[in-house]
């Protein structure tokens, strides 16, 4: 089963907003998603995006397709 909640982490525990439907000692996977994060992920998707135009730009430039009959074949 999968149940997304949300949860203040505070003095280094995680603090829920509501109790889970789960008996005492289950073992549990935690992903860690905070809004920090969110926002690091789409600044860095930002700059990839626009290291690829930048990079694609450079490197589809049908100008330099005349180095290409230079190389040895």
């Amino acid at each position: 089963m999968t149940q997304t909640v949300a949860a203040i982490y505070e003095n280094g525990m995680l603090k829920l907003s509501a109790p889970l439907p789960l008996p005492d000692k289950s073992h549990v996977t935690v992903t860690v998603e905070s809004e920090l994060m969110v926002a690091e992920d789409a600044e860095r998707e930002h700059w990839l995006n626009a290291s690829k135009e930048a990079l694609t730009k450079t490197w589809d430039n049908s100008a330099d397709d005349v180095f290409n009959e230079l190389l040895p074949r």
